[in-house]
């Protein structure tokens, strides 16, 4: 009987010592995947404004009534320095120094103003977005495409 429980110790140590391993090699992919997750912002864009209400007389008035909403998703405040934002024709907005508060909205405008933490403006004096369709691309800083908006029929 000595011989049958020294065998059954030995399995289950093999056992344990196997788990044990299996384990300790699926720990480490876990907290890698968790730690990934933390370190691509959620920032989306969250509405267009592609199409100036009223006449589309190129004042800056109505450059500034086109816009694009980017909301900040996330429980930390993201600096969006280096980030880009595009439309189909190639037109890019690249971000200064900016930081978007966590769970906040900032509306990035076509025409000229003065920059607050809520609205940024593009400085332009044309318009940007298509009003029948086009697509606005967020990129980050390296150039990965972070979120994209599509309106009206593709060309």
């Amino acid at each position: 009987m000595s011989s049958a429980s020294s065998s059954v110790r030995r399995i289950a140590a093999t056992v344990l010592a196997a788990a044990a391993v299996v384990g300790a090699a699926a720990l480490p992919a876990a907290a890698h995947d968790g730690d990934r997750h933390h370190q691509r912002p959620r920032v989306e864009i969250s509405r267009v404004q592609a199409d100036s209400p009223g006449r589309d007389d190129r004042s800056n008035r109505s450059l500034n009534n086109e816009w694009v909403e980017i909301t900040n998703t996330t429980r930390d405040g993201i600096n969006l320095r280096g980030w880009t934002l595009r439309d189909s024709d190639g037109n890019r907005y690249r971000f200064d120094n900016v930081r978007i508060a966590p769970r906040a909205t900032i509306r990035i405008h076509t025409g000229n103003g003065r920059d607050t933490r809520t609205d940024l403006f593009q400085d332009r004096r044309n318009y940007v977005w298509d009003n029948g369709s086009d697509t606005a691309t967020l990129r980050d800083d390296r150039g990965r495409t972070v979120d994209t908006e599509t309106w009206g029929r593709r060309r």
